[in-house]
């Protein structure tokens, strides 16, 4: 199974959402409306929004926590929908608050997730070793998870959506409760992953980390695509703002859900 998880994606379109709405109250709240756009192999791409403005509904329909009621979306060619098995396999997902296992230790969770994705062991203890290293999480490695702190949960649940080396990275406000040096080191673990030829799609208020980061950005307003585009011509077609302006001016008031 780890041949056909780890092959060469047979497409440079790694996220594609196609004309997705999705309301809630019965219709009367439009939280995602008609949003199409695509992600590209070896890009940071920057998803952005106010409060309520659809980022985690788009995530969540993205990663098949939500059904995509209408329009489409697929990873690495993959329909979610009709396909979603295979989807999955393509991305490693990192929600904004992780629910894990607590009963299991840290190496029972990345063991439970490389099982699922037949990552081998030799594989997963690579990958695994090198990232506690980088989060400073050795020695909690082997404690429950009950045990760690939100920044600890954090990493751990990076850790697992790395074990398979998915084509596709999908991340929802990453930084939060992560230390300085935590967040250091995710920020060099998006550019290896864009570097290597894969693509970092990542949601985040944040927007001196979008702005240094970023290939290309994502804004949305009331679920609706307002502006997206290359980072250095957006900035250029915007008299050189900076990332915080140019959200100010085109995103307005978040729905504050």
């Amino acid at each position: 199974m780890a041949e056909d998880i780890n092959k060469k994606v047979e497409t440079d379109c790694l996220l594609s959402v196609n004309h997705v709405s999705m309301s809630y109250a019965n219709g009367n709240v439009k939280a995602v409306d008609d949003l199409s756009f695509s992600l590209k192999a070896g890009e940071i791409f920057g998803f952005l929004g106010a409060n309520g403005a659809g980022k985690t509904t788009t995530i969540k329909m993205a990663t098949g926590i939500l059904p995509v009621k209408s329009g489409s979306i697929e990873i690495c060619g993959r329909d979610i929908t009709r396909d979603p098995i295979e989807a999955k396999r393509n991305f490693g997902f990192v929600p904004d608050s992780p629910i894990i296992f607590d009963k299991y230790t840290g190496r029972e969770y990345v063991d439970f997730l490389g099982d699922i994705y037949g990552v081998s062991k030799e594989d997963r203890e690579r990958v695994s070793s090198d990232l506690l290293k980088r989060f400073n999480l050795e020695d909690a490695f082997d404690k429950r998870i009950s045990g760690y702190s939100h920044g600890m949960k954090q990493k751990i649940a990076i850790i697992g959506a790395l074990i398979h080396s998915p084509a596709l990275w999908i991340l929802d406000e990453p930084m939060m409760g992560l230390d300085p040096q935590s967040s250091f080191a995710l920020k060099e673990l998006m550019k290896e992953h864009r570097n290597a030829g894969k693509t970092v799609f990542f949601s985040t208020h944040v927007l001196e980390v979008a702005e240094k980061l970023c290939d290309r950005v994502a804004i949305i307003n009331k679920g609706k695509l307002v502006l997206c585009g290359d980072m250095d011509e957006i900035k250029a077609a915007k008299g050189d703002e900076s990332l915080e302006e140019i959200f100010l001016s085109v995103a307005g008031e978040g729905n504050n859900e």
